[in-house]
């Protein structure tokens, strides 16, 4: 805009003090006539009024008035621009510079202030009347001047506006703590594109920055505090998620009992319970993470536990209760530490714990407000610590469970080396082993793994352990014992499912896999029956470690009637055998190779390189059971084809008889097997099919069997006086150890056992025929 668009100039009294021709021609009056008198005396003299006005505003395009700064002073020139400004136009700048809520203020290109409107004088302790002159950052007082600064006249170089920028100021501040303030920039413009200084508004947004600041606080503790099940978990993820958002400090102290997963104490607390150091974020510590101490009685780390209020303490020199505590006061000193808030950990009236924040250097002091904000933050860490608490103690009572469901003794077959390799993973789990010793010198090989983790997972692998050996003891063959097993999961899987729907367990599947592996030591063979778990690994003396391919069977308690076939292997003797859970993928090593390599060790030795190898695997529960095959040798072995007529039953006596005495085994323990044999025998021929066979193995028990390709199931009956037939089995029940049946494909196999010099007891007047 030229000079010669100017109509006049006044002073702040509103006293024309320059009168311009364009003036003189527009209003009619000279300059002499017309300088050094008001604005308002010229109005009522000349009777204006709004026609006039817009008469002339129409002939003159538009009326401007600029303030302009001449030395130390204020004046306005009021111009003549093209554009449409009208009387609206100038209504809405009164509105803006008289009733608008927003400070307003016009800065000259040297980003002085030149005017503001009536809104600033509202702000708190800002010199309203000393502001004209002032460069708009030092008004302010602004905590970064020269980042302001930059931003104005970047502002006024591109034209580009600078909106809601967030500034820190000290104008109005309080406690020392600076307000902020929400500031845009706009370049002022004449009609011709001169650039004639910067519009300024100005919003004090402190408590609606503070509301956000606390909302998203409050947002990264509940999204980050809880992810972890353990005591000392979730304080980590509290000291992580508050430093540096609310304080530079914090210490977090955790009651002993709790981290173990017991119960919290009530408030008050006794001063004797020992509080371990759980998280610490800072400069200097008193004392290290995991350290387990008394909190010193007169401080507010005590007080707090004592009635569960907040406390905000201004840490001094002087304050008293540092004495209670020298090394704490140490690390506040090497801290600088100056404001501090004490708040418990507290749910239920109980009290798991004490946090402590600490504001030191050039970091603003807590204040009231700080302390609802670090009260709620307190609340819901000591829920997500309750949480892991509860889950802690469940998995040391489901752990200790299991404990007691697995095997406290586990067999220790004279044909198989035994060993065993159990990583528990987080929370427990549900995988188990057995060894199960069989009629006939056979072993039972299981692994187990029922999905889940906890108490129902525990007692749920409990039950199932327990089917298999009852289940074990009818000597089924391995796909039907698994079968069986199946059966009995599904039973347990129908009752969950019948659970009111409120019971956690209604909405848990009941998934389980098994892996049966049945070693015969005498035909030095394997049956391996799997559902849902991996295959086995097998080594044979001199060679390398084979993955065995057996047919997949379905998981336990699945909805399909798929089958669970039966793979059968050759073992040779020393063959190594190793069963998992889960796939297991080391980063150093294979399992393949640590068994190939380990073959030759004892069990013990091998388990012990695989648990070394496993330590960078994943935290999921693993186990192996590892076993080295031992052929039973082939003369603890009688086999003995027989006739299907009666003349089976003496020759069955008298290769018994020849064989115990070849095994030196006692004349009691001979005569029992001798009637044993007699018997079973003796019902084969009566109600079995060709052909009959007779075989004895001599192993820790002395084992009778009998075998004929009926599939008829033999059963105890119980004879009456008068009968001459139907005691065998009852006999046989009585006088042996145990007795089973087990069929195959070419019929079936009875057997009996008998511990080798045991006392036995006969019949007196029952004589073999």
């Amino acid at each position: 805009m030229s000079s010669s668009d100017v109509l006049m100039r006044i002073d702040g009294a509103g006293r024309v003090i320059e009168w311009s021709p364009l003036a003189a021609e527009a209003f009619g009056w000279a300059a002499e006539e017309v300088i050094g008198r008001t604005v308002g005396e010229l109005v009522r003299e000349a009777g204006i009024d709004d026609e006039w006005l817009r008469t002339t505003c129409t002939a003159m395009h538009a009326l401007v008035v600029m303030p302009v700064l001449t030395g130390s002073s204020v004046v306005w020139e009021l111009r003549a621009t093209a554009g449409a400004f009208s009387l609206r136009d100038l209504a809405l700048l009164r509105v803006v510079f008289t009733q608008s809520p927003v400070g307003v203020h016009v800065l000259d290109d040297q980003l002085r202030i030149v005017r503001v409107n009536t809104a600033v004088s509202g702000l708190r302790g800002f010199p309203v009347d000393s502001l004209q002159g002032q460069v708009f950052s030092e008004a302010y007082r602004i905590t970064a001047p020269e980042e302001e600064t930059a931003a104005a006249r970047g502002v006024l170089e591109s034209g580009k506006p600078a909106l809601d920028r967030l500034v820190r100021s000290m104008v109005g501040s309080t406690g020392g703590k600076p307000r902020i303030y929400s500031v845009s920039y706009a370049r002022l413009e004449s009609a011709c594109g001169d650039v004639v200084g910067l519009a300024v508004s100005t919003l004090d947004v402190t408590e609606r920055e503070r509301a956000l600041q606390r909302l998203k606080v409050l947002e990264q503790v509940r999204k980050r505090v809880g992810q972890r099940l353990d005591v000392m978990g979730v304080c980590e993820e509290l000291a992580d998620a508050v430093v540096p958002a609310v304080s530079g400090i914090v210490v977090i102290e955790v009651i002993e009992d709790v981290v173990r997963g017991e119960q919290p104490p009530l408030a008050p607390v006794d001063p004797a319970v020992p509080l371990r150091r759980a998280a610490f974020r800072g400069q200097a510590s008193a004392h290290p993470v995991g350290e387990v101490r008394k909190l010193p009685e007169g401080t507010p780390f005590s007080r707090v536990l004592t009635d569960l209020r907040p406390r905000l303490v201004q840490v001094q020199e002087d304050s008293v209760w540092l004495a209670a505590d020298p090394a704490r006061a140490e690390a506040i000193r090497r801290s600088h530490a100056h404001s501090l808030i004490v708040a418990p950990l507290s749910v239920r009236g109980e009290a798991p714990g004490v946090v402590s924040f600490y504001r030191h250097g050039r970091e603003d002091p807590f204040d009231e407000e700080d302390i609802a904000l670090t009260s709620d933050v307190c609340a819901h860490t000591a829920l997500c610590i309750d949480n892991a608490r509860r889950f802690t103690q469940e998995r040391t009572i489901a752990a200790t469970v299991k404990r007691k469901l697995l095997p406290q003794r586990p067999a220790k077959p004279s044909t198989v080396e035994i060993s065993h390799l159990h990583i528990p993973g987080p929370g427990g789990g549900g995988a188990w082993y057995d060894v199960i010793e069989l009629a006939g010198a056979r072993t039972a090989l299981i692994v187990g793994d029922v999905a889940g983790r906890g108490m129902a997972t525990a007692t749920t692998m409990g039950q199932l352990r327990t089917a298999l050996h009852s289940l074990a003891a009818l000597d089924l063959e391995p796909d039907e014992l698994m079968a069986r097993l199946s059966d009995t999961a599904a039973r347990l899987a129908a009752e969950r499912a019948a659970l009111p729907a409120g019971d956690p367990l209604h909405r848990e599947p009941l998934t389980a896999g098994c892996l049966i592996v049945v070693y015969d030591s005498v035909e030095q063979e394997c049956a391996i029956v799997r559902a849902g778990l991996p295959e086995p690994f097998a080594v044979a003396p001199g060679s390398s470690t084979v993955r065995v391919p057996v047919a997949a069977g379905p998981l336990l308690a699945g909805t399909g009637s798929a089958p669970f076939p039966a793979t059968k292997i050759t073992v040779p003797e020393g063959s190594v055998l190793a069963v998992v859970n889960e796939e297991i993928r080391m980063p150093s090593a294979s399992l393949d190779s640590l068994l190939e390599k380990g073959a030759a060790r004892p069990m013990d030795d091998l388990c012990d390189t695989i648990a070394y190898a496993l330590r960078e695997c994943d935290e999921s529960e693993k186990l192996v059971l590892v076993a080295r095959t031992k052929a039973l040798p082939p003369d603890r072995v009688l086999t003995c084809p027989l006739p299907s007529d009666p003349e089976a039953a003496p020759l069955a006596r008298a290769a018994v008889r020849r064989q115990l005495k070849t095994w030196q085994i006692d004349e009691e323990s001979a005569f029992t097997t001798e009637l044993i044999a007699s018997e079973l025998v003796g019902n084969a021929v009566r109600y079995g099919t060709p052909r009959i066979r007779l075989r004895l193995i001599l192993d820790r028990l002395l084992t009778c069997e009998v075998s004929d390709s009926a599939t008829s199931a033999p059963h105890v009956r119980h004879a009456r006086t008068v009968d001459e037939t139907g005691r065998g089995l009852f006999i046989i029940a009585n006088v042996a150890d145990n007795w089973g049946t087990r069929f195959n494909s070419q019929g079936k196999t009875v057997w009996a056992q008998q511990p080798i010099g045991a006392s036995q007891t006969r019949p007196p007047t029952y004589q073999p025929s």
